[in-house]
């Protein structure tokens, strides 16, 4: 199976998201070249490697102008994002979020994330949804889209999942936890798809079983993924696994399953929900095959989207074709890398050291 055929698609499909965007503080094991500052976030990354590959992703958060924000608009200006929506009122303190990438004395690649300043070891801001009135605000100028995606509960989020169903997208649901339970069933109801890592089973399973969702996907790390798809009656057929596409010199997992996403949605969602329903079997497991050929290719790579700073476009095709052929994939990475920062200023508005970026 080759990539050219699923990277090319008529128009540029719309995607509309809201949830996690953040600042990334990547910390790598060589401090030489650390820390360097990223947009990410699941929604964020999601919607910037969907824009990588030829969408028009509008974010809905409420960066506020803050030093963080600053960071995090011109990455997403860099790759092409539509930021219309990302400074929506009231505004907010940005989500600041430190990756430490770490390496055992035997070599395996280990990162754990922080929500405290590196420097100080004050907190640094979490995540804070879009109130709902803005988000009418959103609908009434971007009244239809091929998929709207969320990875937060809230009211806004679900006005938003609610109107644009009712438009033909086709709704991604990707929880990070179950939060409020009514809300959460809410949001299971409204979304074609519901993709979740296999350590939140015991969390949602008494919740899932609702009409809405049309494909199930369970991530299962290093053992691949597992899907079902379900009839709009709400019969569930079996699950079929799908084992993970094997890569050696892994730098980094973060970002790993934003990648798989994007391949999913990129494949089966640009003709919104239409494009699901009438997906063949063998649709499905292209599409999943095509986002974790892009989650493998990007463990090469320190940060949850290293691999998009550091090889240009056509190697990454490439690079992903060999790897869908079962090749592995050489790196092929740019003489230009980006400028790397080796003193870390303080960006949380609760920080106590005065050090500038």
């Amino acid at each position: 199976m080759g990539a050219d055929d699923l990277f090319q698609f008529n128009g540029n499909p719309v995607i509309v998201g809201t949830g996690l965007i953040s600042l990334d503080i990547v910390l790598g094991p060589d401090e030489i070249s650390s820390p360097r500052l990223f947009a990410g976030g699941t929604c964020g990354n999601l919607l910037i490697i969907l824009s990588y590959l030829g969408w028009k992703s509008f974010p809905v958060s409420r960066m506020n102008g803050d030093k963080a924000s600053k960071h995090v608009v011109a990455d997403l200006k860099r790759w092409g994002v539509q930021t219309d929506w990302a400074k929506t009122k009231p505004g907010g303190d940005t989500p600041i979020i430190v990756q430490r990438i770490q390496r055992s004395a035997t070599g395996e690649i280990s990162h754990r994330f922080s929500w405290k300043c590196p420097n100080c070891g004050a907190w640094l801001p979490g995540y804070r949804a879009v109130p709902a009135a803005a988000t009418h605000t959103v609908t009434e100028v971007i009244k239809s889209a091929n998929v709207f995606f969320f990875d937060r509960v809230s009211r806004g989020a679900l006005d938003l999942a609610s109107t644009y169903r009712e438009a033909g997208a086709l709704v991604v649901f990707e929880p990070s936890g179950v939060g409020e339970p009514r809300l959460f069933r809410a949001a299971i109801a409204s979304a074609h798809i519901v993709k979740y890592a296999e350590d939140r089973i015991h969390e949602i399973d008494d919740l899932r079983k609702l009409k809405g969702p049309l494909l199930e996907i369970q991530t299962r790390g290093s053992d691949g993924l597992r899907y079902r798809r379900i009839t709009d009656d709400g019969v569930e057929r079996k699950w079929t696994d799908i084992a993970a596409i094997p890569t050696n010199a892994v730098r980094d997992t973060s970002g790993a399953g934003d990648w798989c996403s994007a391949g999913i949605i990129h494949h089966l969602g640009a003709k919104g929900v239409e494009g699901l329903r009438s997906a063949t079997n063998e649709d499905i497991r292209r599409a999943i095959r095509l986002g974790q050929a892009m989650a493998a290719w990007n463990c090469k790579f320190e940060g949850a989207r290293g691999g998009m700073y550091e090889c240009e476009k056509k190697a990454f095709r490439s690079e992903i074709r060999a790897l869908l052929d079962g090749r592995e994939s050489s790196i092929h990475r740019e003489l230009r890398r980006d400028r790397k920062t080796r003193a870390f200023g303080c960006l949380g508005p609760s920080c106590r050291c005065k050090r500038e970026t």
